[in-house]
């Protein structure tokens, strides 16, 4: 059964960097060939146990003795030489580089906090900036401009507008051209700028194209939508905003960086 639980750990880290050796007065928790292993290395193991194999994190016997089992291999490959094969070699360099360039962000992190005012100036910026208008509208989407152009001869003549769209229009399943209730970012451009112009119960006089072909559009109401609050996008925002002080950092670095990218 041990062995069996040592497999299971040994499965579950393959792939990981070796962690042994101890520095400096560390407390260690076992030798292998007088090698220490210490309890840093030890604690470093664990955390990654706790999010990979939870059920096992638990046990120390268990884990020291799947440390002292990496370490024997870790010793052994050493014997093979196997520091050398150019393949590995090119791994570490990889695991180097990859480790050095996760310290370069956690200091520019460390160095370059975002507190709760700036998120509150962000959010507060963002808010203003926001079309919070919602629209509640139908539309007849056609494929040419002159049959979106007979379309609203009929409606000027006094046609029922869900009558014409469950007639003309060329999309499926329209049930009268009903989009119901959205916001403008969720339509194409060209459609939100024409439903934004027109009162209640208006509709298009002339054509509106898209992507989608030619609509003509009744706005049937409008409302105002609640913004999110604060506290609800706040982590969000300082997702956003760290993502965008990386994106400068990298702008700036590759202004002064000489760059060849081979074609």
């Amino acid at each position: 059964m041990k062995f069996h639980y040592y497999g299971m750990i040994m499965a579950a880290t393959i792939g990981m960097s070796a962690v042994s050796g101890a520095t400096f007065a560390e407390e260690v928790v076992a030798t292998v060939n007088g090698k220490p292993i210490s309890q840093r290395v030890y604690e470093i193991y664990l955390k990654k146990l706790q999010s990979q194999q939870p059920q096992l994190a638990g046990n120390r016997e268990l884990i020291i003795q799947d440390l002292v089992n990496r370490e024997l291999l870790y010793q052994d490959a050493l014997k093979k030489g196997l520091e050398k094969d150019k393949d590995v070699v090119f791994a570490l360099d990889q695991i180097r580089k990859n480790t050095l360039i996760q310290a370069n962000v956690g200091k520019f992190t460390q160095d370059h906090p975002i507190t709760d005012a700036d998120l509150k100036k962000e959010y507060d910026e963002n808010i203003a900036k926001l079309d919070m208008n919602e629209y509640k509208a139908r539309h007849v989407l056609l494929k040419t401009e002159d049959e979106a152009k007979a379309v609203i001869k009929e409606l000027d003549n006094g046609a029922v507008f869900v009558d014409v769209a469950n007639a003309k229009t060329i999309e499926p399943n329209s049930n009268g051209g009903d989009l119901g209730w959205f916001k403008p970012q969720q339509m194409v451009t060209e459609f939100s700028e024409a439903v934004a112009k027109l009162k209640k119960g208006e509709y298009t006089k002339t054509p509106v194209k898209s992507q989608f072909g030619w609509h003509v559009i009744l706005l049937e109401d409008t409302r105002k939508a609640t913004p999110p609050k604060f506290e609800d996008v706040k982590q969000q925002l300082r997702a956003m905003m760290r993502n965008q002080q990386l994106q400068d950092y990298i702008t700036n670095l590759r202004k002064t960086a000489k760059i060849d990218i081979k074609k």
